[in-house]
C-alpha cells in the first residue's frame, strides 16, 4: 500500500479560488472512495494528504473575535475539536496495513459532529485553539488540518493517559512538531531500504531453501529490525555500554543475523543438521533453544560509530527465552539493573541508568494475555528495581497462534495494558518504514529525557501460518486473501523512493543481488563443511561433580567485633523503644554460655561476606523487616521515619548492599533477581518468598530457568532462594514450600535443595553459597526456611559453632547415638519435624532410647549418600529404616528419598511415618493438624506402644 505523506506548502499554492474548491471536492471523492478519482489524484492525495482549506498564499490572519457569544462558542467547540484530535486521533489513523481497522471515533474528529463549517473555522484565528501554533497555520481551519495530519496518519499517538503535565507537554509537542523526531534524509532512506531488502531476502532463502523447516518468520512487520538498529545507535550515541533484549521466537533468527551479527553460515548450519522438523514443539523452543540459540553466548559486543572521530563500544545481549513467551521479561529487566550498578563499595549499589537500557519485543496476544508482562511492568518504577525506562515493542501481527484478537483480549489495542501505568503508546503501520524510525527516535528521546518506559505498538500481520507449515486459510480465510496480494514492505517502500527519485530500479534490483550473493555465498560454504554442526555445538558437557566444601568459619573475635557494629546507630538516630530492646538481646549471644538465633545468623553471615568483598541483593515482601519480624536489616526511625540499615556502615567493608521489599508478585520478582544474578554471577543474590507455596506463582521461573537454564543454555546462576516451610497449623496454605517439586526438578547437580534445622547451618550453607560466585562451579541453592524456628532455642548455635566447622548435610540427634551398635531403628527427617522429635524425646528422657537413632538430611539434593553410609556402617544391628516427614506421603522428600534409602541399606525395610496422600497439603483446622503432628512423632519415637527391653548380645 501507498503511505501518505504531510502535505507541504509547494505541493498546494497553485491551488486557489476554484481551483481549490474543486482539488477539495476531488479529495472529498477519495476519501469516500479513492477508486473515483484520476490515478494522478489518487496518487497525489496519497502522497501529499488532504489539501487546504484555504488559499496557502493567505498569509493574513482573521481578525480576533471579541463580544459576540456566538463566536465565542464556535471557539470553544473548535478547542473541543483540536483537543479530541489529540486524544482520539489514533482511532482513525491509517495504522493498519491491511486495512482491517474500522474507525470507531472518526465522527469526533470531523467538524460537522461540532456544528461547525469551514468558514466558521476560517474565521477563527489559530492562537484561539492552539496556543504557540506553527508557523504557516494562521486560521482554526489551518490548526484542524495540521493537527489531523499529525495524529491521524501512519504513526499514531495515545498519550491522554500521561497524567504527568509536563511529560504531556512535551509528548503532544513531539507528535506536533515537524522537525522533532528529526526525519530522515536520502542517505538514511536508501539504507533503509537496503536493511529491508536483507531482512526479507533472508526470510525467503531460509524459506525456500529449508522447504517445511519452522522459522517463526518475520515477514510482516520487517520494520523491526532497522527499528532495533535505530534503537541501538540511539542507546549508543547516549553512552550506553550495555543493550539487553527479550523477544519470543517469532523474528529471532532475523533479529540474530542482523542485529547481533550471528552469521548467515552457521545459522544455515544449524538448519542443515537439525533433527527431523516433526519432533520441533509448534512453539519453537527447541528449535530456539537448541538449534539457533542454545550454543550462542548471551552476550555479543557490537561496535557502533556514533559520531566522527568516536566509537563506542555498546554490548547487545539478546536473553534465551523458553516458549514461555513473555517470561524473558523480569529476566531482561534484571539483566539491566545489574549493568546499571556499581557495587564494589560499601552501602547502596550506585545505581547510573545510563550504563544500559533494556529492549523488550512482545507478541500481541501475549501482550494482554500473560500475567507476567503486568507485574513487570509494575516493577518499572519502584526503588529496588527502576532501571530508567524500558522501550517496548509489540510485533503486532494481529493474530495469537491461530486466534483473532477478538478472541485473545478485552481491549481495543494489544497495548491497552500499558496505559494503566502512564506509559506512552504510539501505534505505528508496519508498512511505513520511516514512521517507524521516527516512532523510535521518540521512543529514545523520551526514555533520555524521563527515565521511564516507552511502548510502540508496531501493527502489521504474518505472511505465513505460525509456523511455516500451518496453512492460515483454515483459520483466516479472508486475512489471507488480503496478504496474498498484498505487496511486501520493501516493494511499498521502493516504489515511493522510486516516486521521490531518492533510488532508480536499478538501485533496488542491485540491493537484491547483493543480498542475494550474500546469502548464497555463506550457504556454499556451509554446504562445504567449514561450520560445525548444531549439534556438535549443542553439546556442552556439564559439570556434575558436587561444588568442593569451603572454609566459612569465622573467628569468634571477628564475630563479637561485627556483632557490636551491628548495634550501634547513628547520633540521633531513635529506634523503636520494642525493636530496640530485641536487638539489644542480640549483645551477648556469642559470648559463652550464650546463643546465636537464626536472624543474627543470618546477620553475622551477610556481615562476614561483604567483607570478603562480595555484594549481596536480597529481596522479596517484606524481606527488610522480615515477614516474621526477626530480620530488621533496615531501621525506621521512629520519630523521623528516616531509614538505616547497620550493614551499611561496617569497618573494611568492601561491597554494597542492598535489600527491597518487593511488590506483591512472585514471577516478576523471582525471574528479575535470576537475571540480575546471571548478568552479575559476582553477586550474591537472594529471594525470599513471604511464605513457601507463594513460590507457587513463579514456577515458570523456577521451571524454565532456575532449574534447566544451566543445561539448556549453559547459563550459570547462583541464585539463594528462601522458602518459609514448616506444618505449625496455618491451614493448607503457609505450611509447604512445595519441597517435593524442587527435588523432583533435581538432576545433573543443577542445584542445591535444603531443609535445615540450626542457624549455625543457615550461616556455614549461606557463606559456602556466597564463595560459589562468579564460579565455574556455582548453582542456585534452594532453602526450606523456617517459621516456628527462627525463635526456637533447639535450632539455636553456640557462637563456637560459627567459629568452627563447616555445613553439615547430615546432622545426628545429640540427644541419641551413644551406643551405635544397638540402634535397630534408625528415624531420617529432614527440617522442622526433627525439632518436634527432639522435643518429644526430651519430654521422655527416662526411657531408654538406645535401640534408635535420627539423623537429619539438611541437604536433600545432591542426596548425602555417602555421609548418610559413614553413619549407616557404625549400625550393626540395624533393621529399619523410617522414613519420618510432616507432609503428607505424596508430598514433601518420600518419594525422592525412598528408592535412594533402600539404594544404600539393601538389607533393611524403609518404611513411612508422615500424613497419607493428600491433595491438600495440611489440615485447615488446628486441633486435627496438632493431632495428626504428635500421631507422626510419638510413632517414629514408638511411644504408642510398649518398648522392648534390648536383648543382650551373646
Amino acid at each position: 500500500m501507498a503511505i501518505k505523506e504531510p502535505y507541504t506548502h509547494s505541493v498546494w499554492s497553485k491551488y486557489y479560488g476554484p481551483n481549490l474548491g474543486y482539488i477539495q471536492e476531488k479529495y472529498e471523492q477519495f476519501v469516500h472512495n479513492p477508486a473515483s478519482v484520476e490515478p494522478h489524484y489518487r496518487d497525489l492525495f496519497t502522497v501529499s494528504g488532504p489539501p487546504p482549506l484555504a488559499p496557502e498564499t493567505d498569509k493574513t490572519p482573521p481578525p480576533a473575535i471579541s463580544g459576540d457569544t456566538e463566536w465565542l462558542r464556535k471557539a470553544v467547540k473548535a478547542s473541543k475539536l483540536m483537543a479530541n484530535i489529540r486524544i482520539y486521533g489514533h482511532m482513525a489513523a491509517d495504522i493498519d496495513p491491511l486495512e482491517r481497522s474500522s474507525n470507531p471515533m472518526a465522527k469526533w474528529l470531523e467538524i460537522e459532529t461540532y456544528e461547525l463549517t469551514r468558514e466558521d473555522l476560517n474565521a477563527l484565528p489559530a492562537s484561539l485553539i492552539w496556543e504557540n501554533a506553527p508557523e504557516g497555520v494562521h486560521t482554526a481551519m489551518d490548526a484542524v488540518h495540521r493537527m489531523r495530519q499529525a495524529y491521524t496518519q501512519t504513526i499514531a499517538y495515545e498519550f491522554g493517559h500521561v497524567h504527568d503535565e509536563r511529560e504531556l507537554r512535551w509528548l503532544n509537542s513531539q507528535a506536533e512538531s515537524t522537525t522533532s523526531p528529526a526525519p530522515l534524509n536520502n542517505a538514511e532512506r536508501k539504507e533503509l531500504l537496503k536493511r529491508l531488502i536483507q531482512v526479507e531476502q533472508f526470510e525467503t532463502f531460509l524459506h525456500k531453501t529449508f522447504v517445511g523447516q519452522k522459522r517463526f518468520s518475520l515477514e510482516g512487520n520487517d520494520a523491526l529490525v532497522p527499528m532495533l538498529d535505530e534503537i541501538v545507535r540511539a542507546a549508543a550515541h547516549d553512552g550506553a555500554e550495555h543493550i539487553l533484549m527479550g523477544m519470543a521466537h517469532r523474528g529471532r533468527l532475523n533479529v540474530l543475523a542482523h542485529i547481533l551479527g550471528k552469521p548467515y553460515d552457521i545459522i544455515f548450519s544449524e538448519f542443515h543438521h537439525s533433527p527431523n522438523k516433526e519432533l520441533f514443539p509448534s512453539e519453537g523452543s527447541m528449535g530456539i533453544n537448541y538449534g539457533w540459540t542454545g550454543d550462542v553466548k548471551y552476550h555479543l559486543g557490537a561496535d557502533r560509530a556514533v559520531r566522527e572521530g568516536e566509537t563506542v563500544r555498546t554490548r547487545i545481549t539478546l536473553a534465551n527465552n523458553p516458549s514461555h513467551l513473555e517470561f524473558v521479561n523480569p529476566v531482561v529487566e534484571g539483566f539491566t539493573r545489574a549493568a546499571q550498578e556499581e557495587r564494589s563499595a560499601p552501602g547502596l549499589p550506585k545505581l547510573n541508568t545510563n550504563k544500559a537500557m533494556a529492549v523488550l519485543m512482545h507478541g500481541d496476544a501475549a501482550f494482554p494475555g500473560e500475567g507476567i508482562v503486568a507485574e513487570t511492568l509494575n516493577i518499572g518504577k519502584l526503588q529496588g528495581y527502576q532501571n530508567g525506562g524500558t522501550v517496548h515493542i509489540i510485533v503486532n501481527n494481529r493474530i495469537g497462534f491461530t486466534t483473532e484478537s477478538e478472541d485473545s483480549r478485552s481491549t481495543h489495542y494489544a497495548s491497552d495494558l500499558a496505559k494503566g501505568y502512564e506509559i506512552p503508546v504510539v501505534h505505528v503501520n508496519a508498512d511505513d518504514p520511516e514512521a517507524c524510525i521516527a516512532a523510535v527516535r521518540l521512543a529514545s528521546a523520551y526514555r533520555h529525557q524521563f527515565k521511564k518506559d516507552f511502548l510502540i505498538d508496531l501493527i502489521g500481520y504474518r505472511r505465513h501460518g505460525h509456523n511455516e507449515m500451518d496453512d492460515p486459510d483454515t483459520t483466516q480465510p479472508l486475512v489471507y486473501s488480503k496478504v496474498r496480494s498484498h505487496p511486501t514492505v520493501y516493494r511499498v517502500y521502493a516504489e515511493r523512493l522510486q516516486r521521490e527519485k531518492v533510488v532508480t530500479a536499478e538501485d533496488v534490483q542491485r540491493m537484491i543481488t547483493d543480498a542475494d550473493q550474500v546469502l548464497q555465498q555463506a550457504f556454499d560454504q556451509m554446504k562445504e563443511g567449514k561450520q560445525k554442526s548444531a549439534e556438535s555445538k549443542a553439546s556442552v558437557a556439564l559439570d556434575t561433580s558436587s561444588p568442593p566444601q569451603r572454609m566459612t568459619a569465622v573467628p569468634l573475635s571477628s564475630l563479637q567485633e561485627i556483632n557490636r557494629e551491628l548495634l550501634s546507630v547513628p547520633d540521633g538516630f531513635t529506634v523503636y523503644p520494642k525493636l530496640e530492646r530485641i536487638l539489644k538481646r542480640r549483645k551477648d549471644s556469642l559470648n559463652d554460655g550464650e546463643r546465636v538465633d537464626w536472624a543474627l545468623a543470618e546477620t553475622l553471615a551477610f556481615a562476614t561476606i561483604l567483607k570478603d568483598g562480595t555484594p549481596i541483593r536480597l529481596s522479596g515482601q517484606d524481606s527488610q523487616r522480615g515477614t516474621f519480624a526477626h530480620r530488621h536489616l533496615v531501621l525506621h526511625d521512629s520519630e523521623s521515619g528516616e531509614l538505616f540499615s547497620p550493614l551499611h556502615q561496617l569497618t573494611n567493608s568492601r561491597a554494597s548492599f542492598g535489600v527491597y521489599n518487593s511488590p506483591l508478585s512472585e514471577a516478576s520478582v523471582l525471574g528479575y533477581e535470576y537475571g540480575y544474578n546471571v548478568f552479575a554471577p559476582e553477586t550474591f543474590v537472594l529471594w525470599e518468598a513471604q511464605y513457601g507455596d507463594f513460590a507457587n506463582a513463579a514456577q515458570v521461573i523456577i521451571d524454565q530457568f532456575i532449574a534447566a537454564g544451566r543445561a539448556k543454555w549453559t547459563q550459570r546462576s547462583n541464585l539463594t532462594i528462601l522458602l518459609p516451610h514448616g506444618y505449625e497449623g496455618q491451614g493448607p496454605e503457609h505450611s509447604s514450600g512445595r519441597l517435593e517439586r524442587f527435588l523432583q526438578l533435581s538432576a545433573e547437580e543443577n542445584w542445591t535443595v535444603a531443609n535445615l534445622t540450626s542457624a549455625a547451618q543457615y550461616f556455614h550453607l549461606l557463606r559456602r553459597q556466597a564463595a560459589l560466585c562468579g564460579q565455574g562451579d556455582a548453582r542456585p541453592l534452594v532453602i526450606m526456611a523456617p517459621k516456628s524456628l527462627i525463635r526456637n532455642p533447639r535450632s539455636t548455635s553456640a557462637g563456637a559453632d560459627l567459629a568452627s566447622g563447616t555445613f553439615q548435610p547430615v546432622l545426628p540427634e545429640p540427644l541419641l547415638g551413644k551406643n551405635p551398635g544397638e540402634v535397630k531403628r534408625l528415624v531420617v527427617c529432614s527440617g522442622k519435624v526433627a525439632i518436634d522429635l527432639q522435643a518429644e524425646l526430651e519430654g521422655a528422657r527416662g526411657q531408654d532410647f538406645s535401640w534408635l537413632h535420627i539423623l537429619r538430611l539438611e541437604q536433600l539434593y545432591p542426596f548425602p549418600e555417602r555421609e548418610l553410609g559413614t553413619y549407616l556402617s557404625s549400625f550393626g544391628s540395624l533393621e529399619e529404616i523410617v522414613w519420618v516427614q510432616e507432609e503428607p506421603k505424596n508430598m514433601g522428600g518420600w518419594s525422592y528419598a525412598e528408592p535412594r534409602l533402600r539404594a544404600i541399606a539393601p538389607q533393611q525395610a524403609v518404611q513411612y511415618i508422615g500424613r497419607p496422600e493428600r491433595s491438600s497439603p495440611a489440615s485447615g483446622y488446628a486441633d486435627v493438624h496438632s493431632f495428626e503432628q504428635r500421631r507422626i512423632v510419638r510413632e517414629a519415637l514408638k511411644l504408642n506402644a510398649p518398648i522392648q527391653a534390648p536383648v543382650p548380645s551373646s
